[in-house]
């Protein structure tokens, strides 16, 4: 396997502020309710924790003043139980609804991403790794997670401890209050300045994560390959690598969040022990009490906390950036193959023809090689036509095209004579059924697998399709019938049975046109007669366009297109062809293992 490259997929210049959270905002916004709850919940913690330091002054200042009378410090007493109580209920209150939030959000966004997806061309997918785009709908949308459900409720509440705090200081004892207000700047300068240096570490750890997801999804995907080769060693020393790579990436964020954190509390607590000092004198003197002395400390540990806790937060929040901003891209993305504003509707009752008319095509990732060149192709209404010819001619382009994966640069494609530019792809792909080459089973049920072909199918259209198929059979056979798991690729079912199955969700759709890509692994005797009976049940009466590798289907086309570099060199029937002595009959000796 090739070595996975760092960047597989090339970010935009990071933002350098947290602005890219606004993608998160617009994902909770949409729950106003709860989020009125929670913010309300937070300010009745911040407000009830800010409340207690004149709880204790209370009993300092007026309770010791009595002598034997306790009734002032019961009452204080009395009061400090009820902001308690308070607490507790607005924090429950807090943690459930901010963490309902969290987990909304996260799924959301899951979801509207997910739905982004699959509008993209395959174009899209060819550039980029999907286990690469995985990982950011799983690391990424776990930081947001993270974010929503814990980070920003924390870096709210001290934001509100802190200015509540302030306020409160200022009313205990404003000249203390001013000088610890005039360092505050110091404290946030270093913040700023390293906080951006933090994002962008963070995205690049993130993108290191989703390194290391690619490249396990691809080689144990590929296990029996690597074993094979005896490749585990080098996937060993790659994926080691690769860690290696994320921890250092992770190291160097770490670092430079461990240095912030130090210096904003080294500056928080020395000013406040500096402050502290100095208003020794005060109270002596009579200027200030002990109550309020002691609610001003107290008042000033949360204020320094709360301080101290968001130079942390704010890390953990640019982190999060990163990754929304990963995310954001993923939203941002436009779909190349889309609907036209007002599309030609197909004609009804399906007809069945298929034309490529003058086409030239290249395929964006390979600009410099014509896959087509200038080619013309009709077929009609019940019409079998098969394209042979050497790898690289062209034939898989025409299916490409014919889905409206592509849109070719010249000449164009139609579906019974409508321009599939101009008709809406989704029209256009519900009446053609694919049976690809490399056969796609689903880690689902067999019923679910069978049910991709049209997923409103009854049980008795389910099995009517497996039967033609010639897979009700093994499917009958297995543990529990149409509810067995297939595992993952379907590996719990044979190569001939998984072809089967794939012909079976062709059948099962009933659309009027067949592209059929015809597998060239190889079969025994009995599974490649069973598949060849199933595959002449689904040509039946369909227009078929169909890429053959057997010498059966080749002899029962009713017209048979030979194609190289990109254009029709040879057409006409098996017979005919072979009798030309041109490149049909050259393939036909090698590939339909056919004399001349």
């Amino acid at each position: 396997m090739p070595d996975v490259a760092t960047d597989p997929v090339p970010p935009r210049e990071p933002r350098r502020r947290l602005g890219s959270l606004g993608i998160v905002w617009r994902f909770a916004s949409r729950y106003p309710g709860q989020l009125a709850i929670a913010m309300g919940a937070l300010v009745v913690t911040s407000a009830t924790t800010l409340a207690i330091p004149w709880t204790f002054r209370s009993v300092i200042d007026q309770g010791f003043a009595h002598g034997t009378n306790t009734s002032h410090i019961d009452r204080a007493f009395y009061g400090l139980f009820g902001l308690v109580a308070v607490l507790a209920v607005a924090t429950a209150l807090r943690f459930y609804f901010v963490s309902w939030l969290g987990e909304r959000t996260v799924a959301d966004v899951r979801m509207a991403v997910q739905a982004n997806l699959l509008r993209l061309a395959p174009r899209w997918f060819e550039e980029n790794r999907p286990s690469e785009v995985a990982s950011r709908l799983t690391a990424d949308t776990a930081q947001i997670e993270i974010a929503v459900g814990t980070t920003v409720s924390v870096a709210l509440r001290n934001l509100l401890m802190g200015i509540g705090g302030i306020a409160s200081l200022f009313a205990l004892a404003p000249k203390l209050a001013g000088s610890l207000l005039l360092g505050i700047p110091i404290v946030v300068l270093p913040m700023v300045l390293l906080g951006r240096r933090v994002r962008t570490h963070s995205r690049s750890s993130q993108d290191r994560i989703a390194d290391i997801g690619a490249m396990a999804v691809e080689t144990l995907g590929a296990m029996k390959v690597v074993q094979a080769f005896g490749q585990e060693g080098r996937e060993q020393a790659r994926f080691a690598d690769a860690v290696d790579r994320s921890f250092e990436a992770a190291k160097s964020r770490i670092r430079i969040r461990a240095g912030m954190t130090a210096l904003v509390i080294g500056l928080l607590f020395g000013a406040v022990t500096l402050l502290l000092w100095s208003t020794v004198a005060d109270v002596a003197a009579g200027r200030l009490s002990g109550g309020s002395l002691t609610a001003f400390i107290f008042t000033a540990g949360l204020v320094t906390g709360a301080f101290g806790a968001l130079t942390e937060v704010y890390g953990d929040l640019l982190r999060a950036a990163g990754a929304a901003d990963r995310l954001a891209e993923l939203l941002a993305e436009t779909p190349e193959i889309a609907a036209p504003a007002r599309p030609v509707a197909l004609p009804e009752p399906a007809r069945g023809s298929l034309a490529f008319e003058d086409v030239t095509f290249r395929y964006p990732s390979r600009p410099e090689v014509s896959a087509l060149h200038k080619l013309s192709l009709g077929v009609a209404p019940g019409e079998t036509v098969a394209v042979v010819g050497p790898s690289g001619a062209g034939k898989s382009t025409l299916f490409q095209l014919a889905e409206r994966f592509y849109d070719p640069e010249g000449g164009r494609v139609t579906l019974d004579g409508v321009d599939l530019r101009d008709a809406d792809p989704a029209a256009v792909r519900a009446r053609i059924a694919l049976v690809p080459q490399e056969t796609v089973i689903f880690a689902a049920s067999a019923r679910d697998n069978l049910r991709y072909g049209r997923w409103d199918a009854t049980d008795d259209e389910v099995w009517a399709a497996a039967e033609a198929a010639n897979a009700a059979g093994f499917l009958r056979a297995l543990p529990q019938g149409l509810d067995t798991f297939m595992g993952e690729g379907g590996a719990r079912l044979s190569g001939g049975q998984r072809q089967r199955l794939t012909i079976a969700r062709a059948l099962l759709r009933d659309a009027p046109i067949l592209l059929l890509d015809e597998a060239t692994s190889a079969l025994d005797a009995e599974s490649e007669r069973l598949v060849q009976a199933a595959l002449e049940r689904l040509m039946a009466n369909r227009t078929t366009l169909v890429i053959a590798h057997r010498l059966a289907t080749v002899r029962a086309a009713d017209r048979i297109v030979v194609m190289d570099g990109g254009r029709i060199v040879e057409e006409g029937t098996h017979a005919q062809l072979i009798g030309r002595g041109g490149l049909y009959q050259r393939l036909a000796s090698l590939q339909f293992n056919e004399a001349a």
